[in-house]
């Protein structure tokens, strides 16, 4: 049987004709990850580095999403090979790594999403949903076209060898964080601080000069679209806890604090 997947996150970039606009689904679910495929975003980002998701919630997460018109890629919690071959076995075809601060580290984290001879991914085929239980004939051999790969620029010490990072080969695109960043530059929660800004910017021209695409967080839209016009290709504009969150605080100010301030006058 042919693996019925849709293109990887990779295959969308090259095709793109625009930026790729996607939000972030921390909240574990899978009916809010399904009800978030729906919306007409480009593609979701489930994290297992901060939001409550373990394996079992993941391929929960990917088996719901996978009948939409979406891509997903799963952040996984580390750059431990184990937990990266796990995730992969879910059946994920994108991954994003966290924290990467050096081309030594994405060199060790591709060979962790590839098979020997090239890598040392365990084998596991025949009990893993990525190859549909062996029954996706020549998985072994041609794996690595189903999977792509994306680490996370977040510190300013990897922001001074960004470039080099993405130079490594099979690394699709670089993700940079900026809040992360700028907490390593003691402007904690300051991500739109100007020499956060600044070192996002030196980010982006070093993974650009190599080819590859380069993606930014930015909840703020003024802050996206400088972004954007500054050459991001992949941003994530939004989470589903945090538009719960603003939501339902919007409510409670309508209908409780202004009601309330009514009817006391």
């Amino acid at each position: 049987m042919p693996l019925p997947l849709n293109p990887t996150l990779r295959d969308v970039l090259a095709a793109r004709t625009r930026p790729l606009a996607g939000m972030w689904v921390c909240s574990g679910s899978p009916l809010i990850a399904e009800i978030c495929a729906g919306s007409g975003l480009d593609w979701l980002l489930i994290d297992m580095e901060h939001g409550p998701n373990g394996l079992e919630s993941v391929l929960a997460q990917l088996q719901s999403i996978a009948v939409y018109p979406i891509t997903p890629v799963v952040r996984v919690a580390s750059d431990d090979p184990v937990h990266i071959e796990q995730v992969l076995d879910l059946g994920a075809q994108n991954l994003l790594v966290p924290m990467v601060s050096s081309a030594e580290q994405a060199r060790r984290i591709v060979e962790a999403t590839r098979y020997p001879p090239c890598g040392r991914r365990g084998v596991g085929s025949a009990l893993a949903r990525s190859a549909r239980w062996n029954r996706v004939e020549g998985y072994l051999t041609d794996a690595e076209s189903h999977v792509s790969l994306y680490v996370q620029v977040e510190t300013i010490d990897a922001v001074a060898v960004a470039g080099d990072i993405a130079a490594v080969d099979g690394i699709d695109g670089v993700f940079v964080g900026p809040s992360d960043l700028a907490a390593s530059m003691g402007l904690l929660g300051q991500q739109a601080h100007p020499d956060v800004v600044a070192a996002v910017l030196r980010a982006f021209e070093a993974v650009i000069a190599q080819g590859i695409p380069v993606g930014v967080n930015a909840f703020d839209p003024a802050v996206a679209d400088a972004y954007l016009a500054e050459g991001a290709a992949f941003v994530l504009v939004g989470a589903d806890v945090a538009l719960l969150a603003r939501g339902s605080e919007a409510l409670a100010a309508r209908f409780i604090t202004e009601s309330w301030a009514t009817d006391s006058a």
